[in-house]
């Protein structure tokens, strides 16, 4: 990891990409696991992208201190950015995602107690 010198500033256009590439791949990760016919995958989807969103990020940040990709190296600027993306993305799809109710025709109907005088 890169000491807190200048050359990774706060403010940089790697950094956008960093909240791009994390918040997308929440986003699509969430939307797969939510499509899937099992459902305590669709149930936790949100949690399931977020983790695999920071996931690949992690592995970003791996593969750039092992010179896999031409970076000066880790960055935890670059994960910081990486979790604000997926903030971001879980927060919106809390929002946004509707709450289900139980339909009428599905209700368990109270047994009624029947008096035999």
């Amino acid at each position: 990891m890169e000491n807190g010198s200048g050359s990774d500033p706060w403010i940089a256009p790697d950094k956008l990409y960093h909240v791009l590439f994390c918040l997308f791949l929440t986003l699509l990760f969430s939307f797969a696991a939510s499509r899937t016919r099992y459902p305590f995958l669709r149930r936790h989807s949100i949690r399931l992208g977020s983790i695999a969103s920071l996931l690949a990020g992690a592995a970003k940040e791996a593969a750039d201190q092992f010179g896999i990709f031409p970076s000066a190296g880790a960055s935890a600027k670059d994960a910081v950015a990486d979790v604000i993306g997926v903030l971001i993305a879980a927060g919106g799809l809390a929002c946004c995602k509707p709450v289900k109710r139980p339909e009428l025709d599905t209700l368990p109907v109270p047994a009624r107690a029947v008096s035999m005088v």
